[in-house]
C-alpha cells in the first residue's frame, strides 16, 4: 500500500491482468517502466495525465498474464513481451516481474490461417497443453482490472474473459472490437455485479479513427455535405495478419465505421477498416483516408490524407488511462459501463459523444463530479 499524495487516503496499487500478450501488451508494460519515475505534473505524450486521480503511472502493477502461443507460455511477462511473433521495437528496460504467462482459453481466439504459417508467421498453439482456470488466477493474483487484448474476431474467447471478470469480481477493459461493454445485456450484468467496465475497441492516441472523426465533424460543422468516404489501413503486425481474413473483420468494420459515421447526421457511402497485411511494415500502421463532399454552389471538395504511426504504442497510453479509470471507478463503488470513459477512449462505446465532450466527461469523472452534457 502507498500513501496517496493528494487524497490523503491509503490507496492500493492498480493490479492488472493482461489477456493476450501481443504488441499492445508489450507497449503497455514498456510504457509503465519508461515513465515510472516522471513527476506528477509531467507532460507525457499519449497520457491524459501522469497522475490519473490518485494513481500515478508507476502505480500500475502487473499480476497475471494469459496467452495461447507456446513461445510465450511459461515465460516471465518481461520476457514474453519480446517473444515472437511480437515485433514492436524495444523502447524501455523491463525488469523481471515474477508474473508467468499462462495458457488462457483458445476457443475461437486463433483463426485457422494463423496456425498454418502460410503467410510466414502466425500463432504456435500446443493443443495438448490445457488452459488454466482464468477465474482462479484472477482471484489468486488479486487483480483489480482485466484487459482484453486477444485477436480481433474472438467472439467466444472474449466473452470467456468477460465472464471470468464477472465471476472473479474484477473490473473489465475491452480493447478489441467485440461488443461486450456496449451490449446492453452485458452492461447490465456488470452493473448488477457491482463491477465497472470500459470498452469497446481502443481509440488510439492519434490514429485513423480520431483523424477521420475530426475531419468528418469539421466538414459537417463548416456546412459541407459529405457524400462518400473511405479509410484503408495496412500494417505488418499479427493484428493485421489475423484480419487478412474477412471473416475476422465483421465487428471491426462496424466499430470503425460507426465511430466515424456517428458524427454525420445523415447517411453517407462509407468503407472503413483494415485492408492488407504488409510484413515489412512491422508494427507500423499506414492509413489512407479519402472524403468527397459538396460545397456551396454544388462544387466538389476532396480530402485525401495519409497517416503513418507505430500501431501498438498508439493504443498503449489510452489503455493505461482506461485501466486507471476502471480502478478509480472500482474504488468509488461505481458499477457498469463507464459512459464518458468509454466514449473518449474507445471506438464503440455504449453511447457516442463528440471527442471534446467525452474528454470533459472524463475530466469530471476524475474529479468525482457530474456534468450536464451539452452537444
Amino acid at each position: 500500500m502507498v500513501q496517496c499524495r493528494d487524497w490523503g487516503e491509503i490507496m492500493a496499487k492498480v493490479k492488472v491482468a493482461l489477456a493476450g500478450i501481443g504488441n499492445v501488451a508489450s507497449a503497455i508494460v514498456q510504457g509503465v517502466f519508461k515513465y515510472r519515475d516522471v513527476p506528477d505534473d509531467a507532460d507525457i505524450p499519449g497520457l491524459m495525465h501522469v497522475k490519473f486521480g490518485p494513481y500515478h503511472i508507476s502505480d500500475i502493477e502487473f499480476v497475471a498474464a494469459f496467452d495461447i502461443d507456446e513461445r510465450k507460455i511459461g515465460k516471465d511477462l518481461s520476457e514474453a513481451i519480446f517473444s515472437k511473433p511480437n515485433n514492436l521495437e524495444k523502447f524501455a528496460e523491463v525488469p523481471k516481474l515474477g508474473v508467468e504467462v499462462v495458457k488462457g482459453p483458445v476457443l475461437d481466439g486463433v483463426a485457422p490461417h494463423m496456425k498454418d504459417f502460410r503467410y510466414g508467421e502466425g500463432f504456435l498453439v500446443d493443443d495438448s497443453r490445457p488452459s488454466v482456470d482464468v477465474v482462479d488466477i484472477l482471484k489468486e493474483s488479486g487483480a483489480d482490472v482485466l484487459v482484453n487484448l486477444i485477436p480481433v474476431g474472438s467472439y467466444e474467447a472474449s466473452r470467456a474473459y468477460a465472464e471470468a471478470a464477472l465471476k472473479a469480481e474484477v473490473g473489465f477493459v475491452n480493447g478489441i472490437p467485440e461488443f461486450i461493454v456496449s451490449d446492453p445485456e452485458w452492461g447490465a450484468r456488470f452493473k448488477e455485479k457491482g463491477i465497472p467496465a470500459a470498452g469497446d475497441d481502443f481509440k488510439s492516441q492519434l490514429g485513423a479513427t480520431i483523424v477521420h472523426r475530426t475531419l468528418a465533424r469539421l466538414a459537417v460543422e463548416r456546412g459541407l455535405r459529405i457524400e462518400n468516404t473511405y479509410q484503408l489501413n495496412i500494417g505488418g503486425n499479427m493484428d493485421f495478419l489475423n484480419m487478412i481474413e474477412e471473416s475476422r473483420l465483421k465487428t471491426k468494420r462496424v466499430s470503425k465505421t460507426e465511430a466515424v459515421t456517428s458524427l454525420i447526421p445523415y447517411k453517407v457511402g462509407a468503407r472503413v477498416g483494415p485492408s492488407d497485411y504488409v510484413p515489412f511494415l512491422g508494427d507500423r500502421k499506414v492509413m489512407y483516408m479519402w472524403m468527397e463532399a459538396e460545397q456551396f454552389g454544388g462544387f466538389k471538395v476532396y480530402i485525401d490524407v495519409k497517416l503513418s504511426v507505430m500501431d501498438s504504442p498508439n493504443a498503449a497510453g489510452v489503455a493505461i488511462d482506461a485501466i486507471r479509470a476502471v480502478k478509480l471507478a472500482r474504488d468509488r463503488g461505481i458499477a457498469g459501463p463507464l459512459e464518458g470513459v468509454s466514449a473518449y477512449f474507445f471506438k464503440h462505446p455504449p453511447k457516442q459523444y463528440p471527442d471534446y465532450v467525452a474528454r470533459e466527461m472524463v475530466e469530471a469523472f476524475i474529479r468525482g463530479e457530474e456534468i450536464k452534457i451539452k452537444i
